[in-house]
This record gives structure tokens, C-alpha cells and sequence, in this order.
């Protein structure tokens, strides 16, 4: 009879030893997810229902959005029952579409020549992206830690799709528009 195993399920890094603590991390990562859900999902909306939006720029913004959520609608929720439940397990299948999730993250070199100050906040999330990611692979056996394993892998995977609705509607006064009037038109049906 062969010596065979297979795996079933992985064991993930605790955020936090003590109860309080992953409470804590709960909470902070249920807001998080929120901002994510909100800015991305208002995103998504605006452009969806308002055809002067319906331009290559803002099918651009919609894909991000999109993939955002997804990217965030799979790490997320697993890491607050984690921290909720007290619990540690992954199943293969879902450590594969996280994987999965975060390659389909990766970048894309853009051909755009804007303004300093405008580019400065896609900048700053793409440096930290990158940075993290670098960090990640790249850095020495001897140095490696799990709570630095863990602030990188959050800070990857957390902060950009989170941050890019912000970016992407700070200054733009068609998406700004758009979700006004989303807001009055909503607002007056109810």
C-alpha cells in the first residue's frame, strides 16, 4: 500500500492570541470590509446607471471596482469568522481562490501622463501594492516572521481595494456628480 496524503485544509496565521484582541480585529476588519463595500459598490453603481458615464475611462473604473470587491469579498469575510469564531481553517478551495484573487490583482503599466498631484494618490497605492509584494517574495529566510508574513499580506490585500474609491472619485467631478444624483434620486423615492 503507497504512503499517499492529500490536503484538505491549511492553518492560517492567528491575528491575535488573545480574545479581546481578535473582538477587536473583528470589528476593525467588519469596517474596513464596509468602506470597501460602500466606495467600490457606489463606484460600480454610478457608472452603471449614468450614460455620460459610459466611457473607456469608466469601464476602466467599473472593472477595478468589480474586481475589488472581489478580491476583497474573498479575503476578508474569512479573516473576520477567523477572528469572530476563534478559528484558524482554510479550506483548500478557498486558500486557491484567494491565490487566485491576488494574482488577478497584479497591476498593469499605464500609458497616462497626468499631472504630478493628480497621479500622487495612484502613486502612493501602487507603491504600497508593490512594496508589499516585494517584501513578501522577495525578502530573506532570515529575516522572516509570521507577524511580518501577516502586516504585509494585509497590507496587500486590504488596503488597495479600500483606498481606490477614494482615488479614483476624489477628483473627478462626472463620478462626483454622478453619485449626487444617485443620492437625490434615491432619496427622494423614499
Amino acid at each position: 500500500m503507497p504512503n499517499s496524503s492529500s490536503i484538505s485544509e491549511f492553518l492560517l496565521l492567528a491575528l491575535a492570541d488573545t480574545r479581546q484582541l481578535q473582538l477587536l480585529h473583528f470589528w476593525l476588519l467588519l469596517g474596513i470590509y464596509l468602506a470597501a463595500l460602500l466606495g467600490n459598490g457606489l463606484i460600480s453603481t454610478a457608472v452603471a446607471c449614468h450614460h455620460r458615464l459610459h466611457t473607456p475611462m469608466y469601464f476602466f473604473l467599473l472593472n477595478l471596482a468589480l474586481l475589488d470587491l472581489g478580491c476583497i469579498s474573498t479575503t476578508l469575510p474569512k479573516a473576520m469568522a477567523n477572528a469572530l469564531w476563534d478559528t484558524r481553517h482554510i479550506s483548500y478551495a478557498g486558500c486557491v481562490a484567494q491565490t487566485f484573487l491576488a494574482v488577478l490583482r497584479m497591476p498593469s503599466e499605464q500609458g497616462q501622463h497626468k499631472a504630478f498631484s493628480t497621479c500622487l494618490p495612484h502613486l502612493s497605492v501602487l507603491s504600497l501594492f508593490l512594496s508589499t509584494g516585494m517584501v513578501a517574495y522577495l525578502k530573506p529566510p532570515s529575516i522572516s516572521s509570521p507577524l511580518l508574513d501577516l502586516v504585509v499580506s494585509f497590507l496587500y490585500s486590504v488596503v488597495p481595494p479600500v483606498m481606490n474609491p477614494l482615488i479614483y472619485s476624489m477628483r473627478n467631478r462626472e463620478l462626483k456628480d454622478a453619485l449626487r444624483k444617485l443620492f437625490t434620486y434615491f432619496f427622494l423615492q423614499h
